[in-house]
């Protein structure tokens, strides 16, 4: 078969054989091992060494730099397979490879050549560090400050809510470099910091997305060369992150269709096999009307999320679309998390079942890679923005 051969359910052969090997990992590496390791907190890193293995650090990481080259659309479906079982897992090469996607797209070549080819192969494991305490949606506030000492930066602030800053070795630093200017993004700048250049960190606990390290960061004078400044010129942090996170926002909904298939396929078995009243729950018309709604939602999703993707991969501008996305489908996810708990009755808030999981999982969804209510606000204003165009 040709290996442009599109399969009956739309994959490419050569896209089918990376979901077929992502499948095999999950059933074997992640699946066994996911309840008790979420259970106890615990970071997956043999997990995450065998996902550096498969090439999943480097999926959307060009070729010429060692990675996988992935379009967004075969990245959002590895996604949501690996959220349908643990969705912390999704959460390790997500951040990390945003910050890639900011130094494959505004990088210089010597800095890709430095970093891509490590980030690809999991060398260097990180993400990117924009929240602050007080500064989360509104990154304009950021408060952490790169202040130039001869062919230094030296930062000083706080990060928080930090993805991979534990078990990680970098992150991609937004900081002032320009406390002063105005507008105030024109003194942003996005840096390439390394753990080893000093940096300390904590872990946060949390409600859910557990095993996966989510913490605070310090900067305490910590020196970083001015070569690590993303791109040739200051004041483009901003722009260089936001970039970014239209294939965050794009993981994010995915990560919200594997929440919500998971819920759905578990509360479908559930009610094939518990009974009431003589015969299972899932004959029953009011099961049968959630079950319904919740199969509806998963397939929107999906399609939504396919649509972001293509558009990203067409190299649109896609920040209505990856909106749409992450609205849709994480809504769908914790719509669905509910729905399942209720299904399964007192079982569901048992820890011997899944279900519980996806309930403390999903509503983190709703709000990272910017809340929902950003999103309808984006959305809106992109629709005017296209109407008048």
């Amino acid at each position: 078969m040709a290996p442009d051969t599109v399969n009956p359910d739309g994959t490419t052969e050569e896209e089918r054989i990376i979901l077929d090997a992502v499948d095999k990992f999950i059933e074997q590496d992640v699946r066994p091992y996911a309840h008790d390791l979420e259970a106890k907190d615990e970071y997956p890193r043999e997990i995450a060494d065998k996902m550096a293995e498969l090439g999943l650090m480097g999926a959307t990481i060009g070729e010429e730099y060692g990675g996988l080259g992935l379009s967004a659309s075969t990245y959002s479906k590895i996604v949501s397979k690996v959220s349908s079982c643990w969705m912390s897992v999704s959460g390790i090469f997500n951040s990390h490879l945003i910050a890639a996607a900011a130094v494959e797209r505004f990088g210089t070549e010597e800095q890709k050549r430095m970093w891509l080819p490590k980030m690809a192969s999991g060398e260097m494991r990180g993400g990117i560090a924009l929240t602050e305490p007080d500064c989360g949606t509104d990154l304009q506030a950021v408060r952490t400050t790169a202040k130039k000492d001869g062919n230094e930066y030296v930062l000083n602030g706080n990060k928080m809510w930090i993805t991979n800053c534990v078990q990680g070795n970098f992150l991609a630093v937004l900081a002032k470099t320009d406390p002063e200017a105005e507008p105030r993004h024109k003194g942003m700048s996005l840096i390439m910091v390394e753990k080893e250049m000093g940096y300390g960190t904590s872990k946060l606990q949390k409600l859910g997305y557990k095993g996966i390290d989510t913490g605070e960061v310090v900067f305490d004078n910590t020196r970083v060369p001015t070569m690590n400044l993303i791109g040739p010129d200051e004041g483009r942090g901003l722009q260089q992150i936001l970039a970014g996170l239209e294939l965050g926002r794009i993981n994010v909904a995915a990560r919200g269709v594997g929440v919500a298939t998971a819920s759905l396929n578990d509360a479908v078995a559930y009610s094939m096999e518990r009974k009431t009243f003589g015969k299972p729950i899932g004959e029953h018309q009011a099961i049968q009307i959630k079950l319904a709604d919740m199969a509806t939602r998963v397939e929107a999703a999906k399609l939504l999320v396919e649509s972001a993707a293509l558009a990203y991969d067409r190299g649109q501008r896609c920040d209505m679309e990856a909106g749409m996305a992450k609205l849709f489908a994480t809504e769908a996810a914790l719509e669905n998390a509910i729905e399942a708990l209720r299904i399964h009755g007192a079982y569901g808030y048992s820890k011997e079942y899944n279900v519980e999981r996806y309930f403390r999982d999903a509503p983190l969804l709703c709000i990272g890679e910017g809340t929902n209510e950003l999103q309808r606000i984006i959305i809106a204003r992109q629709l005017a923005e296209r109407y008048r165009a």
